[in-house]
């Protein structure tokens, strides 16, 4: 890992209506519209769920450097993440983030040492440490018994 601080650069561009494009050097486009919660057209990302896609990736990204180093196997980690956004103090926020995540493990696996995992990744998680909702995680461990897909 490089030392601190890490500096991110991004920008928007848009007009009075229709996408915005959101660019960074050396990644893909990314275009978003307002979602349907706010008169957008829907089936496009938007500033709301790209936030709960962060915690997402960020969680699984935790998870496997904390497995990595703990030497802990395993095959598989899905996550969704709910967001719940409100009006606080006449400002919409967001003011929770549920993670429900799903580990599969192979059957020799340690279920107690996966979900401190877990629950380290979700602790640990950069994106979420850095927003004020409070946090939850609801985790399940699934064995996957030899020669099943």
């Amino acid at each position: 890992m490089h030392p601190y601080p890490h500096t991110y650069n991004v920008a928007a561009s848009g007009g009075a209506s229709g996408p915005v494009s959101v660019t960074a050097a050396g990644l893909p486009e990314i275009r978003t519209e307002p979602p349907p919660q706010f008169d957008g057209p829907g089936g496009a990302w938007s500033p709301e769920s790209l936030l709960c896609a962060a915690v997402a990736d960020c969680f699984i990204l935790s998870f496997r450097a904390y497995a990595r180093v703990a030497r802990f196997e395993w095959l598989q980690l899905e996550c969704q993440v709910e967001g719940t956004l409100e009006r606080v103090e006449r400002a919409a926020q967001f003011t929770a983030f549920r993670t429900h995540a799903t580990l599969t493990v192979p059957p020799d696996a340690a279920i107690e040492r996966a979900h401190q995992l877990l629950e380290q990744a979700e602790q640990g998680c950069l994106i979420a440490n850095s927003l004020r909702g409070s946090r939850a995680l609801e985790a399940q461990v699934l064995v996957r018994q030899p020669g099943v897909t």
